[in-house]
């Protein structure tokens, strides 16, 4: 039997009542890391924060084992893969998981060690996926 997430599902949903928690990650990922900014220069964030929030959710679905996450998660993974529209190379994405886990913290008041480490837990799935899949 998978394991669920419906914890980091909470968690997620805290973060999304305040507004700007979006915003508030992609600020800390373009500062993550001085190629990330270029990799988005043409980007329309409009559309992009709107897909990063349905992505999320996809990631933990995916984690706890969702057969219904597995399309779009394979359409993301190819959309950033070698030959994708937007590739991301592997070593890339601990940048993004590491700005993620610090919006969640200053976003959801019930952040913890223990929960940071679910975070964890579910986002190393995900691109170990897209790695994969790279």
């Amino acid at each position: 039997m998978s394991e669920t997430f419906d914890d980091l599902q909470t968690s997620y949903g805290r973060c999304l009542r305040h507004g700007g928690f979006i915003a508030r990650f992609y600020e800390i990922f373009m500062a993550s890391h001085p190629d990330i900014p270029g990799m988005f220069k043409d980007t329309d964030f409009s559309r992009q924060y709107l897909a990063l929030r349905r992505g999320i959710t996809a990631a933990i679905t995916h984690a706890g084992g969702s057969t219904l996450s597995r399309r779009m998660m394979t359409e993301m993974a190819q959309v950033h893969g070698r030959k994708g529209r937007a590739p991301v190379s592997p070593e890339m994405y601990q940048y993004w998981v590491e700005s993620l886990l610090r919006a969640l913290a200053e976003y959801d008041p019930q952040y913890n060690f223990a929960l940071e480490q679910r975070w964890r837990k579910a986002l190393a799935q995900t691109t170990q996926y897209f790695i994969a899949l790279y």
